[in-house]
């Protein structure tokens, strides 16, 4: 067993929440095993005057953690699966997820309870592309706008009135002890979540065996399945964190069910399907899901956004 593990984490609050978690049960399951935390500034994080799109997009979080690993300050980087990429660097790997938490988007309004009771033109925050085009399919008449910075950050700029809602991840206000704050949790129907959403990710390095196995007692089984499902869809589609791509993997009776969705960013146009078929073939479906949006217009709907 390693005697001392370093978690490589943003300095968010709930980035360091997730990493102390992370922490906390790999104490639990190796008692006599040190971890320590390396909290870090991402490029991600220093830029707040731009949108996530125009900067490179999520993958911004996390490509300073992964030079700590790969530079070996670090044994391990805990991540929110929806900010990490389709593909990983050479040499790095999820060695682990943790339970899926409650997976979808959350309204958060101080007048209105729900979507509809929203006033027309009502100012709606959020930096997603998924989000604006699902929120804008439903509302066509809503104005959306960038909401940037840490949880806080974003509540305070919905309690100062400049925003009349704004639209977060329920797992991040859960983690965060800011259940309460939710105001409606939103269907699937009108909302279907980011690829890997409300779930907890540990990247290692591939050749560190010893770190691999320490993971292992903390991995969910069926969590990871539905997220290889999901990431698969997105990385044949050739989705990047800023793509208006979203999927939903679920374990049922008898197999796996996969719904995904492409967006035109406005909300004009939502390509969405669904299939099912045995988990142990996740991967497998999940490229067979994107072929089939992609067939259907998907396909030519991202290469124009990538300005292919």
């Amino acid at each position: 067993m390693v005697p001392t593990l370093r978690v490589a984490t943003r300095k968010s609050p709930l980035a360091l929440w997730q990493a102390e978690h992370v922490a906390s049960l790999l104490r639990q399951a190796h008692p006599g095993l040190v971890v320590e935390l390396v909290p870090m500034s991402t490029k991600g994080d220093r830029i707040q005057d731009r949108s996530l799109a125009a900067i490179g997009g999520k993958g911004l979080f996390i490509k300073d953690l992964e030079v700590a690993l790969d530079e070996r300050r670090a044994d391990i980087a805990v991540h929110s699966m929806k900010d990490v990429p389709g593909d990983l660097p050479d040499g790095l790997m999820i060695g682990a997820v943790l339970r899926r938490a409650d997976p979808r988007d959350a309204l958060i309004s101080a007048g209105f309870q729900q979507l509809e009771e929203l006033p027309r033109g009502a100012r709606v925050g959020t930096s997603s592309l998924r989000r604006q085009a699902q929120l804008l399919a439903a509302r066509p008449d809503l104005r959306i706008e960038a909401l940037r910075g840490n949880v806080d950050t974003r509540l305070r700029r919905l309690e100062a009135g400049e925003l009349d809602a704004i639209v977060l991840a329920c797992a991040g206000l859960i983690r965060l002890g800011l259940e309460s704050r939710i105001t409606t949790r939103l269907d699937m129907k009108i909302s279907l979540p980011a690829v890997g959403q409300g779930i907890i990710g540990i990247e290692c390095r591939s050749d560190d065996a010893q770190t691999r196995a320490a993971l292992q007692v903390l991995n969910h089984a069926a969590t990871r399945t539905a997220m290889d499902a999901e990431r698969a869809f997105s990385r044949r589609l050739g989705g990047s964190c800023q793509s208006p791509i979203a999927a939903y993997a679920q374990l049922e009776p008898g197999g796996l069910r996969l719904e995904g969705l492409v967006a035109e960013p406005d909300g004009s146009r939502l390509l969405r399907d669904t299939i099912s078929g045995a988990a142990n073939n996740a991967m497998a479906l999940g490229e067979q899901l994107a072929e089939r949006v992609s067939t259907a217009g998907g396909g030519a709907l991202l290469e124009r956004l990538r300005g292919g």
